[in-house]
């Protein structure tokens, strides 16, 4: 097991991860690192403990709203993917429709 050595708002922690983990552990706490400033830049110095508090919530609703557009296109795929071949035939035939009716109102606007 590695021992990483990360800063957060000016203060060291050492922090245990797997093998070959470590880089990925810097870059996490850079990007804590950086909301952490963020949020003390707009609010000030509140004390350590409420600040962390603060930027773990605000993660996690980035988190969260990163999981629910996930969610939304998962569910977009799934219902692309779910018509039927009835479904899907009309579809195309709705597609040559249109395609037959814009191809008349071209012809019909290269007369005029």
């Amino acid at each position: 097991m590695a021992q990483v050595s990360i800063r957060i708002n000016g203060r060291s922690y050492d922090i245990a991860c797997d093998d070959g983990q470590e880089e990925r552990i810097h870059a996490l706490a850079s990007y804590v690192d950086e909301r952490v400033k963020e949020i003390a830049g707009a609010v000030g110095q509140i004390g350590e403990q409420r600040l962390l508090v603060m930027t773990s919530l605000l993660i996690a609703d980035e988190l969260g709203t990163a999981q629910e557009k996930l969610e939304d296109r998962q569910g977009q795929i799934k219902e692309a993917g779910s018509l039927s071949a009835a479904e899907s035939d009309a579809l195309a035939e709705n597609i040559e429709s249109m395609a037959d009716r814009v191809e008349f109102l071209a012809e019909k606007l290269a007369k005029n």
